[in-house]
């Protein structure tokens, strides 16, 4: 491994990142391996990937994920240029329309931030003539002229009884991608069982590889990761599933595999 991550290190774009998974039994050895190879300072974060859903009633404890660590040259830099995740359905749920707003679904952000700053600290009125304050030790989140513009445009929200703490509404059309987390569920970037019943799909049980990624796994790193047409590299490509999933995904790409897969599986 370190001969070949050596040599990941001087292909790597310096706005790239290298993504490598394994399981518990290398995780603790392979941090200590890139960390060595690409500097402690270029460790970016630890993905959690649930990669088996059921139980193991045979296990002391029944293993449910793996890990996939993620570096890169700088990362200030790249925790800028990385691309977020679309928003799920489910976290579209957190936006309603309870008023019929015109603007769509929305939901009630707090006004009201950590710490204290004397120039954060006016007095809001509610539409039912109370006076609030920031809680104790918190301020308001911007200024007094930002809360007018809020109160101006409609979007000052005080609760369903019209008195409660200031929020704004932050409408669903408006709302940010997602900042990527490192808890990836089964749920949303699949599992083993279903990565080999892709597999089945293509090549049957009987020509089916081993160890695949499911497709939604690969996705989820391709997506943070690069933009259309920028390189995707796996150098231990096993049955190409990275390939496939880059090749859709607008991205050019390179499989490496010095066994029997790249005839078997890769190329078709």
């Amino acid at each position: 491994m370190r001969e070949r991550l050596e040599m990941l290190k001087r292909l790597l774009h310096p706005q790239g990142s290298i993504w490598v998974h394994c399981d518990d039994n290398e995780q603790a050895y392979l941090k200590v391996l890139l960390d060595e190879v690409f500097g402690r300072a270029s460790f970016v974060a630890t993905v959690v990937w649930q990669s088996r859903y059921s139980r193991s009633n045979d296990a002391s404890l029944s293993m449910s994920h793996n890990f996939i660590l993620v570096y890169t040259q700088d990362t200030a830099n790249w925790k800028n240029i990385r691309n977020r995740l679309p928003r799920t359905p489910a976290q579209a749920k957190q936006y309603t329309n309870p008023d019929n707003d015109p603007h769509g679904p929305w939901r009630a952000i707090p006004w009201d931030a950590p710490n204290i700053r004397p120039n954060l600290e006016y007095p809001i009125q509610t539409p039912t003539g109370k006076v609030k304050y920031p809680p104790p030790g918190r301020c308001w989140s911007r200024t007094e002229d930002q809360w007018l513009e809020i109160v101006e445009s409609g979007r000052a929200y005080f609760g369903k009884s019209g008195d409660g703490a200031p929020s704004f509404k932050r409408y669903l059309s408006e709302a940010p991608a997602i900042v990527p987390n490192t808890w990836w569920s089964h749920e949303e970037t699949g599992h083993t069982d279903e990565a080999k019943k892709e597999g089945y799909a293509l090549f049957g049980k009987r020509f089916a590889f081993d160890t695949p990624k499911p497709e939604r796994l690969m996705e989820r790193i391709i997506t943070i990761a690069s933009n259309v047409d920028d390189w995707v590299l796996d150098s231990f490509a096993g049955s190409g599933t990275t390939g496939a999933v880059a090749h859709k995904m607008g991205r050019r790409w390179i499989m490496v595999e010095l066994g029997e897969h790249c005839h078997t599986h890769i190329i078709p």
